[in-house]
């Protein structure tokens, strides 16, 4: 009984993990904004950033977003490339041009932090 019962616990482990493999190779199902997010994410992480840490930048707000910390940010796109900008003044709202200064790049160059420098 005992054998049996290893056995059956031994196959559903492997199943388990053969289900999580084929996910990470091929990405999320799901629905197709996801499947377009996770290509984007995918090409991001093909191509070098449009911009280089010290960069001064014209660019508008797309949209806002809170950060973990609970700050709020802007984010913003340059040729494609998400920055998503601190220290924003509350009275910016999306379609707002602002200028930035580039501060820092994420771990796999997909996206950047900026720092808000003043109005356009």
């Amino acid at each position: 009984m005992l054998g049996v019962a290893s056995l059956v616990l031994g196959l559903l482990v492997i199943v388990l993990f053969a289900s999580w493999v084929v996910r990470r190779v091929r990405g999320p199902g799901g629905s197709a904004a996801q499947r377009n997010s996770w290509e984007s994410h995918r090409e991001a992480q093909q191509r070098e950033p449009p911009v280089e840490i010290g960069d001064e930048r014209e660019v508008a707000i797309q949209e806002f977003s809170e950060h973990h910390t609970g700050e709020r940010q802007a984010v913003c796109k340059i040729e494609g490339f998400v920055v998503f900008v601190e220290d924003v003044p509350a009275r910016c709202e999306p379609t707002d041009v602002i200028r930035i200064s580039i501060l820092s790049f994420n771990r796999g160059h997909t996206s950047a932090t900026a720092r808000y420098v003043g109005g356009a």
